[in-house]
């Protein structure tokens, strides 16, 4: 939603970065969205996951999501704004993405489904290791943040050019652009 109360698509163009939209670390922890097990399981239902993941999430596991965003958040943020890694950060996810991640079977009808038994633990690990990629990918030097000057959003530019600048163009791009058309306009004057 944005500042309006207007829905809005925003892509940040990989599953570890969607994990970043349900809260974060420092002021970010006001936007938090994962309170109880059930919210993780939420997530999943609108990630970009397959659909049809049963999944069991505690209370730890909820706890080690939350762990895993906000390290994650903070690698996006500094990667995105040219600093170095950190290894606190890095040391997470790469714990995480050491653990068995879920796992896709065919269904007797040529379907995709999930081997039964999905955990929270199994999902972060998919996750993490999805961050994994990304950091270590072609898309590493994406990352980027909205370059609305109130957005903070994190996202990757899957684009061709490469050259994405708002988290959403219907939002903060068509926001910023009538800004600086008014700016424009009132210089001219």
């Amino acid at each position: 939603m944005s500042h309006e109360g207007k829905p809005y698509r925003f892509d940040p163009g990989s599953l570890c970065m969607e994990l970043l939209t349900t809260g974060g670390p420092g002021a970010f922890a006001r936007y938090e969205v994962l309170h109880e097990p059930a919210d993780l399981v939420r997530w999943v239902e609108r990630s970009r996951l397959p659909a049809g993941l049963e999944l069991t999430v505690t209370e730890e596991a909820l706890a080690d999501a939350r762990t895993l965003r906000d390290a994650l958040f903070l690698l996006a943020a500094d990667r995105a704004h040219g600093r170095p890694l950190q290894a606190r950060q890095l040391a997470v996810v790469n714990a995480a993405a050491a653990k068995a991640p879920l796992a896709a079977r065919i269904e007797p009808t040529g379907a995709r489904a999930w081997v039964p038994g999905a955990t929270g633990t199994r999902l972060l690990a998919t996750v993490a290791r999805d961050a994994v990629e990304l950091f270590t990918g072609p898309y590493a030097e994406r990352i980027r943040e909205c370059g609305a000057h109130n957005c903070c959003l994190l996202f990757v530019d899957t684009s061709r050019p490469g050259r994405r600048r708002w988290c959403a163009m219907e939002h903060c791009g068509n926001r910023e652009k009538a800004r600086a058309h008014r700016a424009r306009r009132v210089g001219g004057e």
